[in-house]
């Protein structure tokens, strides 16, 4: 079976991926998506270590892992890593995410194989960076959403720190990681040679922190947490409603003024506490309770219907089922269909960009554990009786 790429947009890249767990496979998933041909490499059966990211057939796997083919191989064997040279040769991108000694101790680090192949370009993803004074603490999410600042900025007034529901250092990590590999592949048609591409947790955690890092950099502010509330448009939050809760957004002059208008607040507009920016923002909490006092007098449905009818921004506060019964989500096709071998049909969560001539699709499940290993050794010259030899020597 030979390989049928995910979309033509990158179909001319080949990628080692020796990530494991979530931030690098974040990172190689955005290549497959994209029609890159990505080999998954994993230890052989009996040989693993760690975690490599929850049960293969569970949700958060088949999400991560599909359109890639998997082969097993034994770095820790003279000649698996033999292969893996042998397979570096022709290769246009490695990603790995193991803390940042370990590659040089199995002896596959970026100057070795640039030595091989000059056109390499190697991704690289840590916890908090390849040098400096963390460089060999483990990296974890929610470690980094602390440290980066993130859990002080979350959750209610007052309630202490909380973590975000995603894992959001993980993904950022992944996500910057495959943009910087994107672009030193766009690079290498100018220089002809790879570079080593570098992203950590840490600093992606940071640099997601946008508005609300920059407000201490240059203003000097502390951000809090401001729970529900965005921290400086306002009215921006959650409020009640006769059945539950909506989010509105009514920040600015000419928003809220329809807003005030549409809910027949239009008193708002006249009162010194509320009538300027300045005003609304040093009296949010009185503004919401007068805010509240109407909207809970209105079904969910009710204010939707009227507020964007009037150009104010507002939506539901889903629930995951509701999320993907949603008719926008699915006109935007967010829940792909797959057909997995062992799972049967299933959806995964798609990807949200959209290209017009070189567009994507989910070509294949996660494949099983080592499932292309004899297909892709005979791409490299290797013949059935040594792919055998090697089964049997747990070298793949």
């Amino acid at each position: 079976m030979s390989f049928t790429p995910a979309s033509q947009a990158l179909a001319r890249f080949k990628v080692l991926d020796l990530t494991r767990v979530r931030a690098g496979p974040t990172a190689a998933r955005q290549l497959a998506d994209w029609g890159a041909d990505v080999i998954k490499i994993e230890m052989p059966a009996g040989l693993e270590e760690g975690d490599m990211g929850g049960p293969r057939h569970g949700p958060d796997f088949q999400n991560l892992h599909r359109n890639k083919r998997s082969i097993t191989l034994n770095l820790k064997e003279k000649d698996g890593i033999a292969i893996f040279r042998k397979m570096v040769e022709t290769a246009d991108v490695v990603i790995e995410n193991y803390r940042p000694d370990v590659k040089f101790r199995l002896g596959i680090d970026y100057e070795i194989l640039r030595a091989i192949n000059r056109r390499l370009v190697y991704g690289s993803i840590s916890g908090f960076g390849e040098d400096g004074p963390y460089r060999e603490r483990p990296g974890f999410d929610q470690i980094a959403q602390g440290m980066g600042g993130l859990m002080s900025i979350t959750g209610l007034p007052g309630q202490g720190p909380v973590r975000v529901g995603i894992p959001v250092a993980d993904l950022g990590a992944g996500i910057f990681c495959a943009m910087g590999i994107l672009i030193a592949l766009l690079e290498r048609e100018v220089s002809g040679e790879g570079q080593w591409v570098q992203s950590s947790l840490l600093g992606a955690q940071i640099s997601l922190l946008d508005f609300q890092a920059a407000r201490w950099l240059i203003a000097k502010e502390v951000p809090g947490q401001a729970g529900n509330d965005h921290p400086t448009s306002i009215p921006t939050g959650v409020f009640p409603t006769r059945d539950g809760h909506i989010n509105i957004a009514a920040s600015g002059a000419h928003i809220f003024s329809r807003f005030c208008q549409a809910l027949k607040l239009d008193e708002l507009l006249t009162d010194p506490q509320f009538a300027i920016d300045s005003a609304r923002s040093a009296n949010r909490v009185a503004l919401n309770r007068r805010i509240a006092e109407v909207t809970i007098e209105h079904t969910s449905a009710e204010l939707i219907d009227l507020l964007n009818k009037a150009g104010v921004p507002c939506g539901p506060i889903n629930r995951m089922d509701e999320v993907f019964a949603d008719p926008q989500v699915q006109h935007l096709a967010m829940a792909a269909p797959v057909r997995s071998g062992k799972l049967g049909d299933i959806a995964v969560v798609n990807q949200p960009v959209r290209l017009s001539r070189t567009g994507n699709r989910i070509a294949r499940a996660t494949p099983e554990k080592g499932e292309h290993t004899a297909e892709v050794l005979r791409e490299y010259g290797y013949d059935d009786e040594t792919i055998a030899e090697f089964h049997a020597r747990k070298i793949v």
